[in-house]
């Protein structure tokens, strides 16, 4: 089946309430890799309730629609997805606890030709159920390698979106080494993505991989903290834009490297696993405020 333009941009997301507490929120730090040292001020703000500070990225598991593309309506080959490209816009740091309202929508569709894939692009807002506000609005990029071709025959296909920039070739300014826990992945899991992928050692290995990997949000979320705890104090509200691309998949209890690079309030960034010498993440771009 192929895709359909039309469809794919007129996709009937249905907004999606969750209401979370301070234990959740300081799950999620846990299963990132905050207070991997237990008595580092800085991260035990973000896993301890005494004046519990969110951590940003937090909000990329709140009002998650869900694995649709796996609905036959959307004519894509789901099992050919690849996660491309991460970023979030900051508007307001998330309270420790709240009820919001997440919702998605496809803003881009772009044909890289026959047998080249597609592209993806979803927005999602996430905002109070209560009061309104905007906390966060989250965009992914999803490569989609079996759904090419689709409009060979005069259909429509958005622009694809400019290439995030390279990271600067001077050294970095700044290096933040963070260790991920052997059991990482078991507990990020417990967020929201339950892929057996990260889980089941069999599944791993026939997917090609030696054993269970890390979700590519999980070490998204790793190398934003170290942007923040690098750069911004640990302080939620200095981050006001973060934005990466996955190159390189990452097993738990690898220990993972992010090298900064800042110009006044623009950052660049990469990230790559101490052990195996691996580009992880790339292209990497934040915001401070």
């Amino acid at each position: 089946m192929t895709i359909d333009y039309h469809t794919l941009r007129n996709w009937p997301f249905k907004g999606i309430e969750q209401t979370y507490t301070a234990r959740d929120a300081m799950f999620y730090s846990l299963a990132v890799g905050y207070g991997a040292d237990p008595v580092d001020p800085d991260d035990l703000a973000f896993v301890y309730e005494k004046e519990l500070r969110v951590a940003p990225t937090f909000a990329v598991v709140l009002g998650f629609p869900g694995f649709w593309a796996r609905d036959p309506k959307s004519g894509i080959d789901w099992v050919r997805l690849l996660h491309g490209e991460q970023g979030i816009e900051i508007h307001k740091p998330l309270p420790p606890a709240a009820t919001v309202i997440g919702r998605s929508r496809i803003t881009r569709v772009v044909d890289k030709g026959e047998g080249k894939g597609a592209l993806l692009e979803i927005e999602r807002s996430i905002t109070d159920k209560v009061t309104g506000e905007l906390y966060a609005t989250l965009t992914q990029l999803t490569f989609c390698r079996g759904d090419g071709g689709f409009s060979a025959h005069g259909g429509p296909s958005d622009e694809a979106p400019a290439a995030p920039p390279a990271v600067p070739e001077r050294a970095p300014d700044h290096v933040c080494t963070l260790p991920t826990r052997p059991e990482s992945a078991l507990l990020y899991r417990l967020c929201g993505d339950d892929n057996a992928l990260h889980a089941d050692p069999q599944i791993a290995r026939a997917a090609g991989f030696e054993r269970p990997i890390l979700h590519g949000l999980a070490t998204w979320a790793v190398a934003a903290h170290a942007v923040l705890k690098t750069l911004c104090a640990s302080d939620p509200a200095r981050l006001a834009r973060f934005h990466a691309r996955f190159t390189a998949p990452v097993y738990p209890g690898e220990t993972i490297r992010t090298e900064v690079w800042r110009d006044g309030n623009a950052v660049s960034l990469r990230a790559r696993v101490v052990e195996r010498d691996v580009v992880v993440l790339n292209n990497g771009t934040a915001t401070l405020r």
